[in-house]
């Protein structure tokens, strides 16, 4: 068992202004592989919810004064300290959420990445000047930030979903509030932790964490301090926050639920499509928006792609995260996994076959089995549900036409994966399909230099790259006039 007083980055309340908050920790954070308590939180409202926006309010005026400079060497600082402590972060990820130690050490470095890329990328905010209609004029083009930016974030990434909006939000000259996933606060309340000790000042970077996540919402979404608002999480939700958003117009930015196609063409690489398969599909337990939901094989490939596939997820170990080897921990509640459960049993009975797998498997309560389903068709519950668990539904096809427009029938549109090697195919496949991220033979496509976002109703915006700067800037636009020829 860890040791959790050796966990110098364990905090057990909210962090506003500068200040750790004091009160009756008594929300619980539970541990999903073995469902034990880990620790208390402190359970803030909306009074912390309202302090946090006034403290990031009240912080903004000096933290937008810095030059791009400054606030470059202190994200700087707060990277290399991530990547310092990245063993305990990663072991407090693993405790509150259940992934494997491997995959949460990957996270941090993923998470930290960001807050590299937009150190340096504050630096490149550029404006224009635009060639004027009259030579009296002239017309220049500048960036600013857009102001304080709340977020709402996931447990499914606790750290990474937080640091690739903040590093953003705070490389752009804006400050930051922040509500993560009650599941997993702990992560996000170590991050403030190294923030301060990167000596980012107090206010620019607030996490308030409580329970009473429709009321904290409503400050973060409708208060008319907060210019910006972010959501990572299920389209039905991001629908609502929106709505809330539009009370005062604020700009919204949202990364919403997908339904991933992966599809496998005959003269696709077939060995370096099962893994590709593997990683897409199986990381996080399946619980990511990007995960593999569907996969789609030809005719030509299916036979050899399911006997491959099938023999390596076999191979996967199912354990508690913290565990040697593990490669598929908890989901994250019990919940969760008779969602999951339902879509199997409700798929079986409409004629889908398990081929491995489909139920809860020995390792505890939460764990369950990696499972591959075969006899799938396009509208059963299996394929037209995001599944956010460990199956991998099967889906055979004959032609190019018809597996795009397979593809393409859903409402969202986050990303999708394909392997094949003729040129002309990847060209019209990946033009055809309604996504926003493509991975043409390769199953793992999220990085900071990327822009991550989808389009239908998958959201809007994009974080990462240089383009996840712009949902938190405003162009101002100057005319100068009376600039006529001296005489």
């Amino acid at each position: 068992m860890t040791d959790l007083k050796k966990l110098s980055l364990l905090k057990t309340s909210s962090y506003i202004n500068g200040q750790w908050q004091q009160g009756k920790a008594d929300l619980a954070v539970v541990n999903p592989a073995n469902e034990q308590t880990i620790t208390h939180i402190v359970n803030a409202g909306i009074t912390q919810t309202e302090q946090a926006v006034l403290a990031a309010q009240q912080a903004l005026p000096a933290w937008r004064a810095k030059s791009a400079n400054e606030r470059s060497k202190l994200l700087r600082r707060w990277f290399e300290l991530m990547m310092e402590n990245q063993d305990e972060l990663a072991t407090i990820l693993t405790l509150e959420q259940g992934k494997p130690l491997a995959e949460a050490k990957g996270e941090i470095a993923y998470g930290a990445a960001f807050i590299e890329w937009f150190a340096e990328e504050g630096k490149r905010i550029y404006g224009d000047v635009i060639p004027a209609p009259s030579a009296d004029k002239r017309i220049l083009v500048l960036k600013q930030p857009v102001g304080v930016v709340a977020a709402i974030t996931p447990w499914n990434f606790p750290n990474a979903m937080i640091s690739r909006k903040a590093a953003a939000a705070l490389g752009a000259g804006c400050t930051f509030v922040v509500r993560p996933a009650t599941q997993t606060p702990l992560s996000a309340l170590a991050m403030a932790e190294l923030a301060e000790r990167a000596g980012i000042p107090a206010g620019v970077f607030n996490v308030v964490v409580g329970s009473d996540a429709r009321a904290m919402g409503k400050v973060l979404t409708q208060h008319p301090a907060v210019a910006k608002f972010t959501f990572t999480g299920s389209t039905e939700v991001g629908k609502t926050l929106i709505a809330q958003c539009a009370t005062t117009v604020k700009k919204v930015s949202m990364e919403l639920g997908g339904n991933a196609p992966f599809i496998v063409f005959d003269d696709a690489d077939i060995d370096a499509a099962v893994t590709g398969a593997i990683a897409s599909k199986y990381r996080n337990a399946g619980q990511t928006c990007v995960c593999t939901n569907r996969i789609f094989v030809q005719d030509g490939a299916y036979d050899a792609f399911c006997a491959k596939f099938i023999a390596a997820v076999k191979q996967l170990k199912i354990a508690d995260g913290m565990q040697d080897g593990s490669q598929i921990g908890p989901l994250i509640t019990r919940s969760a996994l008779d969602d999951v459960h339902k879509l199997v049993t409700d798929s079986v009975q409409r004629g889908a076959k398990i081929a491995l797998g489909g139920d809860v498997d020995k390792a505890g309560h939460n764990f369950y089995q990696a499972t591959v389903m075969t006899d799938v068709t396009n509208d059963m519950p299996i394929a037209k549900n995001e599944i956010f668990g460990p199956v991998s539904p099967i889906i055979r096809f004959s032609d190019e036409a018809e597996v795009i427009k397979q593809a393409n029938d859903t409402d969202v549109g986050l990303a999708a994966y394909f392997y094949a090697r003729d040129i002309g195919r990847i060209f019209r496949v990946a033009e055809a399909l309604e996504y926003g991220m493509i991975g043409i033979n390769e199953g793992l496509i999220s990085n900071a230099a990327a822009p991550f976002g989808g389009v239908k109703q998958s959201g809007s915006g994009r974080e990462g790259s240089h383009y996840g700067l712009d949902d938190y800037l405003e162009i101002k636009y100057l005319c100068l006039g009376g600039i006529g020829a001296k005489t």
